[in-house]
């Protein structure tokens, strides 16, 4: 293998994840029914790329999902070594994790058809979120800034719950209410 080869799949990969990207973007503003022409006019890409890469508008969104499961999954670990304190860290990575949630809007009726896929992806969703979710919890616990009582799945099931319908009400602030949710974490002084 040349270096050139490695070049053009990491082009390759760069511009995939700028289409998946950009697809997300079009997703929390359109939805998820959004034209596909949309979606390449703003990753600079051609339609037939996105065909190309995803045959189907469910192989298109399935990749989004995934993609941004990484991205948040990835994010836990960079904010708690960057982040100024554990809880801090914990705020921000939930902030990341609403707005997933406010891109996956749709995604269950896209792929009602196909219940056994989206069951793997709610599978895949909590295997590879939850652990990270439970670092920083417990990152936080052991600084002693919240109470030490937090289940990771049962918090990020809240988070959800909370952003269930914020869409459709411009009076609901979801994002407020799970900002007041983590702050409730503190341990009482």
């Amino acid at each position: 293998m040349n270096d050139g080869d490695g070049l053009k799949r990491a082009d390759a990969r760069r511009n995939k994840e700028a289409l998946l990207d950009a697809a997300a973007a079009i997703f929390v503003g359109s939805g998820v029914e959004a034209p596909v022409r949309d979606i390449a006019a703003k990753a600079g890409v051609g339609t037939a790329t996105i065909y190309r890469h995803f045959p189907t508008r469910s192989d298109l969104i399935i990749a989004v999902y995934r993609h941004q499961v990484e991205a948040c999954a990835e994010a836990g670990p960079a904010l708690l070594a960057e982040g100024p304190t554990p809880h801090a860290a914990l705020g921000r990575w939930i902030d990341l994790f609403v707005d997933f949630l406010v891109t996956k809007h749709g995604l269950a009726a896209v792929l009602q058809s196909d219940n056994a896929g989206f069951e793997a992806l709610h599978a895949y969703f909590v295997d590879r979120l939850v652990p990270v979710c439970a670092q920083l919890l417990d990152a936080a616990a052991g600084s002693g800034e919240i109470r030490s009582d937090v289940d990771a799945y049962g918090l990020m099931r809240g988070v959800g719950n909370l952003c269930i319908g914020a869409d459709s009400d411009p009076r609901y602030d979801a994002r407020r209410l799970v900002e007041l949710l983590i702050a409730g974490l503190r341990r009482p002084r």
